[in-house]
């Protein structure tokens, strides 16, 4: 077939060729479309998703805070005074929380521990209903790390935060405040033996009992600090486990709204996408029949 011939029939079908063009034009830009109403895909599940991610996000234990008694590092004194708080968290399986809690307390006792606080109760309802618990332990610093290691055996750890903070600084200032009000002291009560005036003895009486005070503070401060330092604070958390079906709920009829509400905007951004191509697909029929006609 010459070149001219092949020329003619182009000519003779160039209304084919024509919807050749636009099918390809469909093809193109449909695929284009369906990427994006994939992305928008009606929205069910990506609204369970978010709320999977969102409680996962709210799962989970707090963050410790620790106290602080930085005032001054004295690095010239060797014997440190050292304080330990530690934070465990753990999670036994359903039906074993009261044995966990006779563990606990085993531990305590043949720790010679003692148990300062105690808080047992239930969250949830039904079959959702599960133990937790929380206990506050003071234990001597040589027995720290053994009662530690021992808590840790109870049930699966979550999570466990510790700090050990220096506190011969303050320790030591404490010591030295509480020396000089003592010598205050005895200066007042030495003046107060030789006054004459009785002004100068009620003056001075009620210095003495002020500095009485002070020195009881400071000793209370001290007293305090020891038992920081002698007994290590232990806050333990134990939690059961969630039923299996904890989670299992009925979607929310807001998501059932919201996901309805992407479906008809969906639909709707179809059917406005595709009426151009169905008005180009009507002028074509129609321009074939009126070519058919005309022959």
């Amino acid at each position: 077939m010459s070149i001219k011939d092949q020329l003619l029939k182009i000519k003779d079908n160039w209304l084919l060729i024509i919807i050749f063009l636009i099918v390809v034009a469909l093809l193109v830009g449909g695929s284009s479309f369906t990427a994006k109403l994939t992305n928008n895909s009606f929205g069910l599940d990506r609204i369970v998703m978010n709320e999977d991610m969102a409680y996962a996000t709210g799962k989970g234990g707090g963050s410790m805070i620790m106290p602080s008694y930085d005032q001054g590092f004295a690095p010239e004194i060797e014997d440190r005074k050292i304080v330990k708080i530690a934070s465990l968290s753990t999670e036994v399986d359903r039906g074993e929380f009261q044995d966990s809690v006779i563990k606990l307390n085993n531990i305590i006792d043949s720790s010679d521990a003692f148990l300062l606080t105690e808080n047992v109760g239930t969250n949830g309802t039904g079959f959702k209903e599960y133990y937790i618990g929380g206990f506050q332990i003071k234990v001597e610093l040589d027995k720290y790390d053994s009662v530690v290691s021992q808590l840790k055996e109870i049930g699966e750890v979550q999570s466990f935060d510790e700090n050990a903070d220096d506190v011969t600084g303050s320790y030591t200032n404490l010591e030295i405040e509480l020396e000089l009000e003592k010598e205050r002291l005895i200066r007042y009560q030495a003046l107060y033996n030789e006054a004459k005036d009785v002004n100068d003895k009620l003056n001075l009486n009620d210095r003495i009992f002020n500095q009485e005070r002070t020195i009881k503070y400071y000793e209370e401060r001290l007293t305090n600090l020891d038992a920081k330092i002698d007994y290590s604070t232990i806050y333990v958390s134990i939690t059961e486990k969630r039923s299996k079906f904890f989670e299992a709920s009925f979607v929310k009829l807001s998501s059932l709204a919201r996901a309805f509400v992407n479906s008809v905007n969906s639909i709707l951004v179809i059917v406005i996408t595709l009426i151009p191509y169905l008005v180009i697909l009507g002028l074509l029929y129609a321009i074939i029949r009126w070519v058919r006609n005309r022959k």
